[in-house]
């Protein structure tokens, strides 16, 4: 039931101390509230910044931060701004630098300020791309072996242009120079094992970091492979695997990314796929007092080649098999090379540099190739977005198996900050002192684990007063929860972000120079730009609210161009409508633009799901669902957002072969799924509903609708209110 709050000035000392506030601080806080409404009136956004700088801090009841917020934006409407840019720091971000100095040169004379033409210069990185993206190769000191030829070449043969024609480059190599920006005495990577929280950090310079690299550099030469080959990983991350993925890259192999998480079917479907020719692995995954096996799940996967190392120590919970390489003596094939410099490999711009995976609506996840060019992208949503830079620690719990742990590497090495790693499970108070510690500036999260944090209160006691700003990606996020967030850190602003691995980065963001608002983006990622779908199927007026399927502008700077195991134009662009002249990009969410110019993400148009930041397509849920129960006649599985927003909850409908289903335990069946999703797709996944249909409703061509099944799901949720 949604809590009723007051206008702030309606608010009373007792209002305040019924939050269990003492007497003499509630008096204290409603003499400071009183004095700031004087001033800037009771409901307005100069009202809340003043608040959430001036009067409130973590140690106060969430409540009572809740009670302002809320107080202040009771009649505001939609998409009240929880953070606004202040002019002066806004031109100190890499944004804001950059128009200062040549805003008038970009925009001409219609150039403001960084704050009022953000907008114009996001319109600009569009509309000319040849200055924009050179700019911003300069900004981040991007090293061509080979200049390209031009930034962009229209090709009819393809739908997103070519990018870079004619360059070479490594993008590794990049990550390890020297530049006006960064020095080798400065710290590279930081990071502490869970369970070490009382240690000191330990730290890497980037002489540091190089040696280590070109180490495993010479020592991937040992193992005869052809340059182009592609190399698995699938560990933690940490140090170990961001130098293991440098090498791979620096070499002019291809890294593939398979997630630590998975079950060794689905580690075997990426080492088919890619035709992986050898993997890295580690022993054992030590969690707490837990110590999960990996490498036995390589063995189990039928994998090439592996080289494991072992964890925290020197000894192997099991034999290694024959042919099968120890990590020590993986590096002792190269000791006469230490400290000697790894010549990079430089590669053409369409070369590829990473394959990585994303559930389609097949069972068979689609195979997507990052070419040297992606990491740029990465790294430029970094510097323009999330505002990265020398003298930064960006910190964000993932794991090289998904998108945005490549991202995290690129984005921080190529913007001359500092990685801060992790090693455990980020939900417990380890990591939020390890944040604290580290001198985290940019967080980045999901959902689902700052919805553990606010429920376990596992921040409290912890300092997070030097984070800038918080990156959030991969689900829905909540108001009240964000909100939440933003209070641990003194009201820093969330930036919201969503994109695809396919995408290489995000095409849709906020940004430090744009009030933001919770749970919403602020503005098309620069370089793309946004179309919401209309009914007829084609793209509204861009200056009016909206809801629709999303479509993208085709030509995005490091965007894929082909995939491994399906028809690219098929997936992402038959079918689609022409917009001046050019064939738009499926993406497959619908969207909301607001009337304040926001956007809302509203989940997958398609039968693709999103469970806790992974995507993931119904139909590989229901083929193990359906083996569960030998009474099973069929299943459909649906996404369904729950009632006070956030990430979408998994809900499975049930139809039973024997129509009299009576004595069937619904509650027992749903653990029966819980436990073999766990085991054979992802230990991640849960079921939290499941009901019993006679039939499922389907169109005339016999498709499930799951559309109707999630209104079905929704409406069931909303009536537990």
């Amino acid at each position: 039931m949604a809590l009723i709050y007051n206008n702030l000035d309606s608010i009373a000392i007792a209002d305040i101390a019924s939050l269990g506030i003492p007497q003499e601080e509630a008096e204290k806080l409603h003499e400071k509230l009183s004095e700031i409404i004087g001033i800037y009136g009771a409901a307005n956004p100069q009202t809340w910044q003043h608040i959430s700088k001036h009067l409130l801090n973590p140690d106060l009841p969430f409540s009572f931060h809740q009670m302002m917020y809320h107080g202040c934006y009771k009649e505001f409407g939609t998409d009240p701004p929880a953070w606004s840019p202040d002019p002066k720091n806004a031109k100190v971000t890499n944004v804001g630098q950059l128009l200062e100095s040549r805003g008038k040169e970009f925009l001409g004379s219609n150039y403001k300020d960084p704050i009022s033409s953000f907008s114009d210069f996001q319109e600009f990185s569009v509309s000319s791309p040849e200055v924009y993206w050179k700019t911003i190769f300069d900004e981040m000191n991007i090293s061509f072996s080979v200049a390209p030829e031009c930034i962009l070449r229209e090709n009819p043969a393809y739908p997103g242009g070519q990018w870079l024609p004619g360059a070479y480059v490594n993008p590794a190599k990049n990550c390890l120079n020297i530049n006006r920006k960064r020095t080798l005495d400065d710290i590279a990577l930081l990071w502490r094992n869970e369970g070490d929280d009382k240690l000191p950090l330990q730290k890497m310079t980037l002489k540091e970091l190089r040696s280590r690299v070109w180490l495993v550099a010479y020592a991937l030469e040992t193992l005869g492979l052809d340059k182009g080959s592609a190399i698995a990983i699938d560990m933690p991350m940490d140090v170990n695997s961001v130098v293991i993925y440098l090498a791979i890259v620096l070499a002019g192999y291809v890294v593939v990314s398979i997630a630590d998480s998975f079950a060794p079917s689905e580690i075997s479907t990426r080492l088919k796929l890619s035709n992986a020719k050898a993997i890295f692995t580690q022993d054992l995954i030590v969690r707490g007092d837990r110590k999960i096996p990996l490498y036995s799940r390589v063995v189990d996967a039928d994998s090439p080649i592996s080289i494991v190392i072992p964890t925290r120590g020197s000894t192997f919970s099991r034999k290694l098999r024959d042919g099968d390489i120890s990590w020590q003596d993986f590096l002792e094939r190269a000791e006469g090379s230490k400290e000697v410099e790894f010549v990079a490999v430089e590669q053409p711009i369409e070369a590829f540099t990473n394959i990585l995976f994303s559930s389609g609506t097949t069972g068979e996840p689609k195979a997507i190739p990052w070419t040297v060019a992606t990491p740029l992208k990465a790294a430029a949503d970094g510097w323009c977005h999330m505002d990265i830079r020398k003298g930064d620690i960006v910190a964000w719990p993932t794991n090289l198996g998904w998108m945005m742990g490549p991202w995290l590497v690129y984005a921080s090495l190529l913007n001359s900050a500092s990685m801060a790693l992790y090693n455990g499970s980020p939900l417990g108070s380890g990591f939020a002192k390890f944040v604290q510690d580290a001198k985290v500036t940019m967080l980045g999260v999901i959902p689902s684990i700052v919805r553990t944090w606010k429920t376990t209160n596992s921040t409290a006691g912890h300092d997070w007063s030097s984070i800038r700003c918080f990156g959030s990606t991969g689900e829905a996020s909540s108001v009240d929860e964000y909100l939440w967030l933003m209070g641990r850190a003194h009201y820093k602003p969330v930036v919201e972000y969503c994109g695809g691995t396919e995408i290489g980065g995000g095409f849709i963001s906020g940004s430090l120079v744009q009030p933001q608002s919770l749970s919403a983006f602020s503005t098309a990622a620069m370089g793309c730009s946004l179309f919401i779908l209309g009914e007829d199927g084609y793209p509204m007026p861009s200056n009016v609210a909206g809801f629709g399927e999303l479509a993208l502008g085709p030509t995005m700077f490091g965007a894929s161009s082909t995939l491994l195991n399906a028809d690219h134009y098929e997936i992402y662009f038959k079918g689609m409508p022409v917009w001046n002249g050019k064939v738009l990009r499926r993406h497959g969410d619908v969207f909301e633009r607001t009337s304040k110019g926001y956007y809302h993400a509203h989940g997958r148009a398609d039968d693709t799901m999103n469970l806790g930041g992974i995507k993931v397509s119904s139909v590989e849920i229901e083929r193990i669902c359906n083996a569960v129960d030998s009474n099973i006649l069929e299943t459909a599985a649906v996404g369904v957002p729950p009632p006070g927003g956030g990430p979408e909850i998994l809900a499975i409908a049930v139809v039973f072969k024997d129509p009299d289903s009576s004595t069937i335990n619904l509650n027992m069946l749903m653990q029966s799924f819980n436990s073999a999703l766990q085991k054979k797709l992802n230990p991640l996944f849960k079921v939290s509903n499941i009901i019993h249909l006679p039939s499922l409703p389907r169109t005339a061509t016999n498709k499930v609708m799951r559309r109707i099944l999630r209104q079905q799901f929704t409406q069931s949720e909303n009536s537990k209110l």
